[in-house]
């Protein structure tokens, strides 16, 4: 019988609790429902449904494969979603929002993405608040951190780490930090959305994770604002890779204790629905995650 199909009876099956209602929402006779199940119970080796007179139930086992299984099926839609959405132009607005700091990189997929779709207008805003995406009416985000809403999914486009940094002036009349404990005496400049709030975590080279609470004078949403203090010699700046990139190239900041990486973070697309998504936004996703593949050096330091 065929694999997928007979996956789908099993989901029907679970939703519906019973063979008989899942035969009539299948329009499939009862036998071949019974079919359907007993080859994968056979492929498998298991009994993936206790079955009675009047209901059947999920085994322990039937349960972990149900929700693979599901898993399976809505990747499968959302492929077939995909190549729909590709074959046709896509159109309407796009409301897009994203954070201040990777926006330069953004602009030029934007002109790109406008130029091969004419027929698509684009509202994008830029800050550091956490938006509700469905109150506000979003259809896309492109954030450094995941959403600490669940029901929101998250694609991620590609890996970054924080850099420690500091520009030589900070240094001239303090020690530079040994250890990841060194910057509890230090003037730490703190993003508000860093998710580990005032500790900063660092991996050494034995992959053990490592923390230190820190302090300062400076707490701010704008990674642009803590950068500019960073370059004015006003503390050492958790900084993301890609907004100081010149900077350590140009020796205008200089990154710290190189032992020691900081956590690996990724920035995401975020959207609303796994499920129809539009045409409009699967395509600037996929145009997007091209473009971060040749510019990984960007990213991580």
């Amino acid at each position: 019988m065929d694999r997928l199909t007979s996956l789908a009876v099993f989901g029907r099956v679970v939703e519906c609790g019973g063979f008989s209602a899942a035969a009539r929402r299948l329009n499939m006779s009862v036998t071949m429902v019974g079919n359907h199940i007993q080859s994968l119970e056979e492929r498998l080796g298991v009994r993936l449904l206790n079955r009675t007179t009047r209901k059947v139930s999920l085994t322990e086992t039937g349960k972990f494969y149900y929700e693979r299984s599901s898993q399976i099926l809505a990747d499968l839609e959302e492929a077939d979603r995909a190549a729909g959405a590709l074959s046709s132009m896509p159109r309407g607005t796009l409301r897009l929002y994203t954070s201040t700091h990777i926006i330069r990189f953004l602009n030029p997929v934007v002109a790109e993405y406008l130029s091969l779709y004419p027929s698509v207008s684009l509202d994008l805003s830029i800050g550091e608040r956490m938006i509700d995406m469905i109150e506000d009416g979003y259809d896309l985000a492109i954030r450094t951190v995941l959403p600490p809403d669940s029901s929101l999914v998250a694609r991620r486009l590609t890996p970054w780490r924080h850099v420690l940094c500091c520009s030589l002036g900070y240094l001239e009349t303090r020690a530079a930090p040994d250890m990841p404990a060194d910057l509890a005496a230090h003037n730490c400049l703190r993003y508000t959305y860093y998710p580990f709030g005032d500790e900063w975590r660092f991996a050494n080279s034995a992959g053990e994770a490592v923390g230190v609470k820190v302090g300062g004078n400076a707490v701010s949403n704008s990674a642009e604002t803590l950068r500019y203090l960073a370059l004015n010699g006003h503390g050492i700046f958790l900084a993301p890779s890609f907004v100081v990139f010149d900077d350590l190239a140009s020796g205008t900041l200089i990154s710290l204790l190189p032992d020691f990486k900081p956590v690996e973070f990724s920035i995401n697309a975020i959207y609303p629905n796994r499920s129809h998504l539009p045409g409009k936004v699967r395509i600037f996703i996929d145009l997007l995650a091209e473009r971060f593949v040749s510019h990984r050096q960007w990213m991580s330091h």
